[in-house]
């Protein structure tokens, strides 16, 4: 049976009653959502939209379409307006911090090429824009800073090097680590990804800042430009 309001379930069966009663464990991905969204439009209750929602598909639907979906989009869906919007967005953003918390925490130190995918790969294998970060690091290699160098459609072979050394020394970083995200999903260098290695790591070499590695990510998969020897 469907349901034009919320009150109109019957009360043990509202999110809010099934998750005070079951935890929020138990519920649905749309539940959870509607928990979220709080409020429904003047044709669909919360649990409604929410179904709505996780049924878009740019280019993922369910819960990994929040990874992708940017609020003129979620704004399609008649009944999320700009602040719903917005809390969706945050639920997206809130699970990408959380996993990279997670794999903070579970790796002090960044000494092979899978802890730095591992960091990245469920943030960065989502963009559907090309983001060049910079990790740099003390003399122990513990992580001192993370810094988005360039997104979308910066030049990043124009951008990089002077960036990236300019927050490196103001870290205090004694070596880094240059990490980037194919969209297509192909983490397969590119001959301009070759040519900016060597180039940041020529410029590295002269101030004494080592460049260890270049991590590309793609979906569910990377690869390390030193593993494959094209350092």
């Amino acid at each position: 049976m469907i349901y034009k309001k919320m009150k109109d379930i019957p009360h043990a069966d509202r999110p809010y009653e099934r998750c005070r009663r079951e935890g929020p464990e138990r519920l649905s991905d749309a539940e959870l959502l509607s928990i979220i969204i709080r409020t429904g439009s003047r044709d669909d209750n919360s649990l409604t939209l929410a179904d709505k929602v996780l049924a878009l598909n740019y280019p993922q639907e369910g819960l990994l379409g929040l990874l992708h979906l940017s609020l003129q989009e979620l704004m399609t869906v008649k009944g999320i307006g700009v602040v719903k919007g917005i809390q969706l967005l945050c639920v997206g953003e809130l699970s990408k911090r959380l996993w990279k918390r997670k794999a903070v925490e579970q790796t002090a130190t960044f000494h092979e090429p899978r802890e730095i995918a591992r960091y990245y790969q469920e943030d960065m294998r989502h963009r559907e824009q090309e983001e060049f970060h910079a990790m740099m690091f003390n003399t122990k290699q513990v992580l001192l800073k993370d810094v988005l160098i360039s997104k979308g459609t910066v030049n990043a072979s124009l951008a990089a090097p002077r960036e990236i050394f300019i927050e490196a020394l103001r870290a205090q970083a004694v070596s880094l680590i240059i990490v980037h995200n194919h969209p297509s999903g192909d983490p397969t260098p590119s001959q301009e990804d070759i040519r900016l290695t060597a180039q940041i790591r020529e410029a590295g070499n002269l101030i004494g800042i080592r460049l260890l590695d270049h991590i590309i990510i793609g979906d569910a998969s990377y690869v390390s430009l030193r593993e494959r020897g094209l350092f």
